[in-house]
């Protein structure tokens, strides 16, 4: 039988595959590989970017949707809550370099610890936080790497 803590396979597998394009773009940014394979930099960096944004958006939705299952004070929190991920993200795409790759990955980042009152409060399996943790930090270090690069 799993333990409440163990990570399952399936959310593993999806999360860790999640983090190949954060930190593939990343490593074309930062080393210069892009241009060695033809591609342009831009290109890859706007992808990064609007690969985050997405993801950022889809952080705000898992909050959104568990909210759904609470009522009163707590869900409207929850709720408000939801939408900052997707309105940051979107107002970081409008920053100069390097401050929108950045801003990005520390909204990412801070997401992560947000995140960790979910397990707290009963509304997601202890596991998820913990999963949340290596997610958001795996991909917040590739956007702070990239803003660098």
């Amino acid at each position: 039988m799993q333990s409440e803590r163990t990570i399952p396979i399936v959310p593993l597998a999806l999360g860790l595959g999640g983090l190949v394009p954060f930190v593939g773009l990343a490593l074309l940014v930062v080393t210069g590989w892009a241009a060695r394979i033809g591609v342009s930099a831009d290109l890859v960096r706007a992808a990064l970017l609007a690969y985050g944004a997405i993801i950022a958006s889809f952080l705000g939705g898992i909050r959104w949707g568990l909210a759904l299952r609470e009522s009163g004070r707590a869900a409207a929190l929850d709720l408000v809550l939801s939408v900052v991920p997707s309105l940051v993200a979107w107002a970081c795409l409008a920053l100069p370099r390097p401050f929108d790759a950045g801003a990005l990955g520390l909204l990412l980042l801070a997401w992560g610890a947000v995140d960790q009152d979910l397990p707290r409060r009963g509304l997601a399996p202890a596991w998820f936080g913990r999963l949340r943790v290596i997610l958001s930090g795996v991909a917040g270090l590739a956007m702070l790497a990239a803003a660098s690069g």
